[in-house]
């Protein structure tokens, strides 16, 4: 009995563990295959072109044309557009099969992708949008979801997912999109490129298939802001106009409460550069929520409609609910017959957005109307013409794909929130990359006022390096908290200071050696530098002083006794130069240019003595920032001082100022959609206009207009009118300036200086209507003043003109 007990023990053992061991393999099998399916999977999801495109085409464009003429500006490079633009014997997807199934190949190529090609760029293929491009997650179950770049698990972000997808990779320059809800801007967020949303109807929406007429508006993406900028002007049609910067960086701090993501780590970049290069003064804070609850009520109508359950709901939320709601309603307006006909497959969550509350009364379409309508008007009041708004793209990082965060309710209510702002007020905005958090992309938005599409593209042009520069503290948030020496900073500081010389931007560099002088003004160095700008601008008493302090600091430095020995020369102190120059060669004795201006000098000073005689006449006078010495039968000599006096002449009343009205600039629209725009300049009891533009609020008039100067003091007006045909012309703003400052410059009796030299400048002030620094400057043998007047009691508009003198024949001058 024990024996058998003892084999049925052995016998079962031997069975548990052929069990074990068979389990073990299934267990080993199921890994492999996972293992394998998942890198199949893998595979299938990063393709090639990471699933960016639909259809490869090529349109090429035309010769470029025979010189002198300049070749085409977007000359040599390539770019996709989403599948909502037409191109001629292409269906257009919309996202869709079904789309694709019941509709024919376009007839015509939509006029904004011919522009680009006339424009000298390659159109190389369509890329994939989300399902008839109406959401922002990116994922499209028909054509699988083009993968991010930059976070493979993570969603890239639609409608436009693949033109980002497209970017991002390198796979071309630039892309077309549409942003009716965010279809530009949310892809190039969470793709890490430049996204740039248009102004509503600043560009034709023809040929392109209608999301939400009156939220769907053009926009682009590119991975630098050049070529962002290269493009925009081209789309555009935005003439020659000088680059302006900001004044008013304006940061919505309430908006910024939205983010799941640290707000310091983006609020940061965006102030350390807007310091740097603008000031301090240039940074406000505004609480959105308050501005337009007092500026938009209409919004208190809205809710008091069958839309909203809670009116209790913050203004970005109501903002939010409106432009849903518009792009639900006119979503069916253009595409309820085809959907009820066709009966397409439809993603429920999309098909459940589409179909809730889409039915509207024509009195909530008023209400809803008027709510756009007194949002331009807020935005556009706030930021005025030289004013951007900050708030942030999207409230997360990209969510992950598949994830539930995408349709959750938080997530919507946050995303929409900030992306109905320029959605809503048809304002543009750019979208900035800043970097990464967490292995994902970080971005940041810019918004201009409706129409300021060019200032916002020369915006982000000059912000952008700087905001690289700083974006090391999203990516890194430690780095803003590691300290450096003053010595190191001071370092740093002077050699941004050589690189700004080198550029030959001596003011910047002035700015960045004294800045390096702050933080440790021992060294000899930064004072020779900064002498050495000075020099170039001609402030020489300031170059001699600092090379003075220099050679306190380090007696053996042979360029700050050199740059001295240059700036006494200029001074007239000929022999203090020259013992300069000859120290100079006790350090170096083969240093060629000590010995040569050594040389010079002797030279000059023994001829000086040699030719003195009571007989010549000699003759000097000052000026503000002039000091010009004259002898007959001795070169005339001209050096620049800081302050003094004029022996004058004496003054001519015959005399005349020519004002060139060169140009007017975003001028207010006056007509239905344009304007037809003269100027009337006013001077005393004199009174000149300019021809008539037709249809242009940028007209280039080029036009000289003549004044008869009788009194200096006088002040000049300028006033823009819109001729009417049938009733009195409309006023389109004024501005006032003063010829005094140019009339000062006159007085110096300049001669022989380099053409570009600038003379005096003249800052914007409330005495004056200078929308920037005016310079009057040396051309050619002639003193011009270019001036850039911003128009008074109007909504926006700039004129730019030129001030040139005339003298009479016969007269006695100035």
């Amino acid at each position: 009995m024990g024996c058998l007990s003892l084999s049925l023990l052995s016998q079962a053992k031997q069975s548990s563990m052929a069990s074990h061991a068979s389990n073990l393999w299934v267990l080993l099998g199921l890994g492999i295959a996972g293992i394998l399916l998942a890198a199949k999977k893998l595979k299938k999801t990063i393709r090639e072109d990471f699933g960016a495109f639909v259809d490869k085409l090529l349109l090429l464009p035309p010769p470029q044309p025979a010189p002198p003429k300049a070749p085409h500006p977007l000359t040599g490079l390539s770019f996709a557009i989403s599948d909502v633009f037409d191109v001629t014997g292409y269906v257009t997807g919309f996202g869709h099969p079904d789309w694709v199934k019941t509709h024919e190949a376009a007839s015509s190529t939509c006029p904004v992708v011919s522009t680009l090609v006339e424009g000298g760029a390659t159109c190389v293929g369509k890329t994939v949008v989300d399902e008839l491009a109406f959401s922002i997650s990116g994922e499209n179950k028909h054509y699988e979801s083009p993968t991010n770049p930059a976070a493979h698990d993570r969603i890239p972000g639609g409608a436009c997912s693949g033109a980002a997808v497209a970017v991002a990779t390198n796979a071309v320059d630039f892309a077309l999109g549409i942003d009716t809800v965010g279809g530009v801007r949310v892809p190039a967020g969470y793709c890490g490129v430049l996204g740039f949303k248009s102004s509503h109807g600043a560009i034709s929406n023809t040929g392109i298939i209608p999301v939400s007429s009156s939220l769907d508006s053009v926009g682009w993406f590119a991975r630098d802001p050049n070529t962002l900028r290269r493009v925009g002007h081209v789309l555009l049609h935005l003439p020659f106009a000088t680059q302006r910067n900001p004044r008013q960086i304006i940061v919505a701090d309430d908006y910024f409460q939205l983010l799941k993501i640290p707000v310091d780590r983006i609020t940061q970049v965006v102030t350390k550069s807007a310091e740097k290069l603008f000031g301090r003064q240039s940074l406000k804070h505004q609480n959105l929520e308050s501005y337009f609850e007092s500026k938009v009520p209409s919004l208190k109508e809205f809710t008091r409609t069958k839309a909203i359950a809670n009116t209790k709901a913050p203004t970005s939320r109501l903002l939010a609910n409106v432009m849903q709601l518009l792009q639900r309603h006119e979503f069916l307006q253009d595409h309820g017959d085809w959907i009820n006909t066709v009966k397409p497959a439809i993603d429920p969550v999309i098909s459940s957005q589409v179909c809730e509350n889409a039915e509207l009364t024509n009195e909530e379409i008023e209400n809803l109307n008027a709510i756009r309508n007194q949002t331009r008007v807020a935005i556009n009041s706030l930021l005025k013409d030289d004013g951007i708004l900050v708030i942030p793209t999207m409230p997360t990082l990209p969510p992950k794909l598949g994830s539930k965060e995408i349709i959750s309710e938080d997530y919507q209510n946050r995303a929409s929130s900030l992306l109905s702002v320029a959605s809503i007020s048809g304002c543009c905005q750019v979208t900035v990359p800043l970097g990464r958090h967490e292995k994902c992309p970080v971005s940041v938005s810019f918004i201009g006022r409706h129409g300021g599409d060019r200032f916002l593209l020369d915006t982000v042009q000059t912000m952008y390096a700087s905001l690289q520069e700083n974006s090391s503290i999203v990516t890194d948030p430690k780095s803003s908290k590691k300290t450096i020496s003053q010595e190191e900073s001071a370092e740093i500081a002077k050699e941004k200071g050589n690189q700004a010389f080198k550029e030959k931007q001596w003011q910047k560099a002035i700015g960045l050696y004294s800045e390096a002088i702050k933080l440790n003004e021992n060294n000899a160095t930064y004072y020779s530098n900064r002498a050495a700008a000075y020099l170039e601008i001609g402030s020489f008493l300031l170059a001699e002083e600092d090379c003075t302090k220099a050679i306190a600091l380090d007696k053996k430095n042979v360029k700050a006794y050199l740059r001295r020995g240059t700036a006494r020369e200029m001074l007239g102190e000929y022999r203090e130069a020259m013992d300069d120059f000859r120290h100079a060669l006790v350090l170096e004795p083969n240093n060629k240019r000590a010995s040569l201006s050594a040389e010079r000098l002797r030279k000059v000073f023994q001829y000086t003595l040699r030719e003195s005689s009571p007989k010549m006449e000699s003759k000097y006078y000052r000026c503000n920032g002039v000091l010009a010495f004259t002898k007959i039968g001795f070169p005339k000599l001209t050096f620049i001082l800081n302050n003094g006096y004029r022996n004058s002449r004496s003054s001519s009343n015959q005399c005349e100022v020519r004002i060139r009205i060169k140009r007017g600039v975003n001028l207010a629209v006056r007509d239905i959609n344009s304007s037809d725009p003269y100027v009337v300049v006013k001077m005393g009891k004199q009174k000149l206009k300019t021809r008539v533009i037709n249809k242009d609020v940028n007209p280039e008039w080029n036009e000289d207009l003549t004044l008869s100067v009788t009194d200096p003091t006088l002040t000049v007006l300028l006033t823009v009118y819109d001729h009417d045909m049938f009733s009195k012309d409309d006023k389109m703003g004024d501005a006032e300036f003063e010829i005094k400052p140019y009339i000062e410059a006159l007085k110096m009796h300049l001669d022989g200086l380099p053409s570009g030299t600038i003379v005096t400048t003249v800052q914007p002030c409330r005495r004056n209507c200078l929308a920037e620094e005016s310079k009057v400057t040396w051309v050619d043998g002639k003193l011009v003043q270019d001036l850039v007047l911003r128009l008074r009691h109007v909504e926006c508009g700039e004129v730019e003109a030129q001030l040139q003198w005339i003298d009479l024949p016969g007269s006695k001058g100035l």
